[in-house]
């Protein structure tokens, strides 16, 4: 599954990233050289997109619901994980 990593040592077409599943490598050829603290989305170890840190937030939450929902928790609130599609 895709998530959100952060450059932590740009290596050119490589970077070590740390995202919610620790340290990893990513391969950057897609995307090019990243500098370092610049979010990506990081799929079977390739960064596919750059992502802004609000993004990179976002679709942490929605992993982090997903995760609780797969977990059977019972008492999830699902929307407090997705404040932005709230009714406005």
């Amino acid at each position: 599954m895709g998530a959100p990593v952060q450059v932590i040592e740009s290596r050119g077409f490589t970077a070590l990233c740390r995202g919610r599943n620790g340290d990893e490598e990513a391969n950057m050829m897609l995307i090019g050289p990243q500098p370092e603290g610049t979010w990506l989305f990081n799929f079977l170890g390739s960064a596919r997109e750059v992502l802004s840190e609000e993004d990179a937030e976002r679709i942490n939450s929605a992993l982090d619901a997903l995760s609780a929902v797969i977990s059977g928790d019972d008492n999830v609130d699902v929307d407090a994980y997705f404040p932005d599609l709230g009714s406005s």
